[in-house]
């Protein structure tokens, strides 16, 4: 059984894909919590619907962003969480976090890093002119977007492209790749 908090911020098109999936499920993955930084994210209705366990933390709450992690440490204790998987969450992570969780928090980025990094990977690539983007599976670390990549994929952006089908198309492939990654987490 692997053991697993999901982190996200809004909409949760990650954290349903990851909790609907049976394979993920007959595998042995278990979310066991959501920690959310937005208290009106609909993530969090999700999660309710799935009978998952959040916690809402909002960093405004603390003194510090060394405070506001060990909060969650503090929470996810009571899980004994193996890996700590990012779907949308839209805080950098710092070294509380990552001393507590060495190569334990992954993240989904919606560019092929090392190219366009940040919250606009999508938007940014676009506006580049790229013929081709992609998906980035990686280990956090201590920069942006700067971890160890553990799985990428190719998208061609079609010259007639709208942002928004890009969008699509990345979000399909973000939905595909995840949890191919989380499966080989649990063979490991």
């Amino acid at each position: 059984m692997l053991k697993v908090a999901i982190f996200a911020s809004g909409t949760g098109s990650n954290f349903e894909n990851i909790a609907d999936d049976q394979t993920l499920k007959d595998r042995g993955l278990k979310i066991e919590i959501l920690v959310c930084d937005r208290p009106k994210a609909a993530v969090i209705e999700k999660a309710k619907r799935r009978g998952i366990p959040t916690f809402i933390v909002q960093p405004k709450d603390f003194e510090n962003r060394n405070y506001y992690e060990q909060a969650i440490i503090k929470e996810l204790a009571n899980y004994q969480i193996d890996f700590i998987l990012l779907a949308g969450y839209m805080r950098v992570i710092t070294t509380t976090l990552l001393d507590e969780y060495p190569m334990k928090i992954i993240n989904i980025h919606p560019a092929l890093l090392p190219l366009f990094p940040g919250i606009h990977g999508i938007e940014d690539a676009y506006n580049a002119g790229v013929t081709e983007t992609g998906v980035t599976i990686h280990y956090i670390d201590e920069g942006v977007d700067t971890g160890p990549i553990i799985a990428q994929q190719k998208v061609p952006v079609l010259a007639h492209e709208t942002l928004k089908q890009l969008e699509v198309k990345i979000h399909y492939i973000e939905h595909q790749l995840y949890p191919s990654v989380i499966l080989n987490l649990l063979n490991k």
